[in-house]
């Protein structure tokens, strides 16, 4: 019997969380001390607290990236996933392929190339629709999420014990009933913690968003770093600050996708 787990292993990708709260802490406290030492200038403390407005704002963006990612990658990830498990033998076998060349494509290369190939603006009836960067960084995102999305699909439709189709069909379900009534239903508390693990994944990763200039807050960390003189000792603070913040963020989902791996655990 397969296993859901063998199919997309959500331990495989959670976040390892307190080891990495106390190097953050440890960089942070010791770089803060060196900086009030060796300067003449305001602390850490007082920069952090100056520029956390702008900072926040940026993580915030980063946010917003994510979830729309994650939204689009679903919303696209799960007709994909039916694709694969299309009785329909070409259909499935191109499920399969744009799901696998998706997912193990490298994604700063898929977003390096929807920010640099799609167009800017967009012309219909005469009208200008502006396409922005960070627009396209959602797209870019959402390609190996969707991808990924549709393999969770596929493994938890398989996960379910074949006795489950069986049954449905001596009761007169005929295929398209037996998915969506019977399997599908079943398959939601199975695809939720893999789900959350993959969007603590992509809200990581959209940090790489600004190699390709989108004013994210790693962006505006370069920025305040600059903006303070680029003192070599800020950037550690600076910078674990920014780690901080998507621990913040990361941590209580990955102890939350814990919680609900043993929840719904799956026993055939």
């Amino acid at each position: 019997m397969l296993r859901f787990s063998d199919a997309f292993a959500p331990s495989a990708v959670r976040v390892t969380s307190r080891a990495a709260l106390a190097v953050s802490a440890l960089v942070f406290v010791g770089s803060s001390a060196m900086a009030a030492a060796g300067s003449a200038h305001d602390s850490v403390l007082t920069i952090l607290i100056r520029w956390a407005p702008l900072l926040l704002s940026g993580f915030l963006f980063n946010l917003l990236i994510s979830v729309l990612s994650m939204a689009v990658g679903t919303l696209a990830g799960i007709p994909l996933g039916m694709m694969q498990l299309s009785s329909l033998r070409p259909l499935a076998r191109l499920g399969y392929y744009l799901t696998q060349f998706f997912r193990n494509a490298p994604w700063l290369v898929l977003l390096f190339i929807c920010v640099m190939l799609l167009p800017f603006e967009f012309r219909v009836a005469g009208l200008r629709i502006p396409f922005p960067d960070w627009v396209k960084a959602v797209v870019g995102f959402s390609l190996p999420a969707m991808a990924n999305v549709s393999e969770i699909l596929r493994g938890a439709v398989l996960s379910v014990p074949t006795g489950q189709w069986e049954s449905a069909e001596s009761l007169g379900f005929n295929r398209r009933q037996t998915m969506f009534q019977i399997i599908l239903p079943q398959c939601i508390k199975r695809m939720l913690p893999p789900w959350m693990n993959l969007y603590s994944l992509i809200t990581m990763s959209t940090v790489t968003a600004s190699v390709v200039g989108v004013s994210e807050m790693l962006t505006m960390t370069a920025q305040v770093h600059a903006a303070e003189g680029s003192r070599p000792e800020l950037l550690a603070p600076l910078y674990s600050f920014a780690m901080l913040c998507f621990f913040v963020y990361a941590y209580p989902i990955g102890k939350w996708t814990e919680y609900l791996e043993r929840k719904y655990q799956v026993k055939d």
